[in-house]
């Protein structure tokens, strides 16, 4: 148990007037509970607390789990309904964004009391970082960073994105990453156009702009940063556009701060590239949060009605993208601060040519 966590989620329950709150997300249940496993449920009551997982993982639930009432389970909707019920909880939320309808059907037909999907901003509860936490999202920030800087000297003319990737992971992985946060995007030439490239046979050539986006994880904790260097010298379209986002990546930085909507930051960096007649070409937003997952909140987008708190982790990853003929993502993640914010990726973000 992190006591701290388990009260900001049992102040949720007095909030919502529940009984109890079912977690199956596994990243709230290891938020909550300490368990890295990959299969449980936890129960929080407003006196109790309750952890149940299958035979594989009762031995290392003991281990990790503390300060939960421990108990195994050999049909999981079946049993966890069996329990809410033994404890006569009328009334007890679920994550609506982790238990499918399937899942959901199964519990309700087994649990005698009433089912309340919470609401979707329990979904931010982790969204406020404790210094154990941000202790790890740097962490893994710098062994990510320091492998790409590693890599430098093997992005040249002839090497295939394929191979960077590759090449990329396993240096991460020997700087002590237990795993990547997502497969790595590396674009090349005219395929920087596609935001979300799959990294190809394709060979670079010299004059090409690559983009890499790339994280690991630690301790379950994740890394995302984007670096798009020029191998060979670039011509001035290139250099325009790149000059164009790392100006509105700078500027959306310096909206950061407790207070600042992720509406107003988004905005910074989005209404630059649009004044430099690139708008139709950035279409998604400036950035999310980073935690226990890649994408967690809050969301630094136009649509978000969210706002910053000292302690959130976020990136800034503005781009442009010119189909047929290629693009730039610039990205770090930061974490806000009292005064403002702090930079957890390390690359340097002006303009490499190699």
């Amino acid at each position: 148990m992190i006591p701290n966590r388990v009260a900001a989620i049992r102040c949720y329950l007095e909030r919502m007037d529940l009984d109890a709150l079912l977690i199956t997300s596994i990243h709230t249940i290891r938020y909550v509970s300490g368990f890295t496993g990959s299969d449980g449920v936890v129960v929080v009551g407003r006196d109790g607390l309750w952890f149940l997982t299958d035979s594989r993982y009762r031995a290392q639930a003991e281990e990790e789990v503390a300060g939960f009432i421990l108990g195994e389970y050999k049909q999981k909707l079946e049993e966890t309904a069996a329990l809410l019920t033994d404890q006569g909880f009328g009334g007890v939320g679920f994550e609506a964004s982790s238990l499918t309808v399937a899942r959901h059907t199964r519990l309700a037909e087994a649990f005698t009391g009433c089912l309340t999907p919470l609401p979707e901003d329990f979904d931010g509860i982790r969204s406020v970082k404790d210094r154990e936490e941000l202790a790890a999202l740097e962490k893994i920030s710098t062994l990510a960073s320091r492998a790409f800087l590693e890599l430098l000297p093997e992005i040249r003319p002839g090497a295939t994105e394929r191979r960077l990737a590759l090449r990329l992971e396993w240096l991460l992985r020997e700087a002590g990453a237990n795993a990547v946060a997502f497969n790595f995007i590396v674009a090349s030439g005219p395929r920087g156009g596609l935001p979300h490239a799959v990294p190809t046979d394709r060979a670079i050539c010299s004059g090409e702009l690559v983009t890499f986006d790339f994280g690991g994880i630690l301790d379950g904790y994740c890394s995302d940063e984007t670096v798009t260097v020029a191998v060979g010298a670039p011509g001035h379209r290139q250099r325009e556009i790149y000059r164009t986002v790392k100006e509105a990546h700078d500027l959306a930085l310096e909206r950061i701060r407790p207070g600042a909507t992720c509406r107003e930051v988004d905005a910074a960096a989005r209404d630059h590239i649009i004044a430099q007649g690139f708008g139709e070409f950035f279409g998604h937003g400036v950035g999310h949060g980073v935690g226990l997952e890649i994408h967690e909140k809050p969301t630094v987008s136009y649509r978000s009605e969210e706002t910053l708190e000292e302690g959130m982790v976020v990136t800034i990853e503005p781009g442009i993208y010119l189909p047929g003929w290629g693009g730039v993502r610039i990205e770090d993640t930061v974490c806000v601060t009292l005064d403002g914010y702090r930079i957890l990726t390390k690359v340097p973000k002006e303009l490499m040519i190699l």
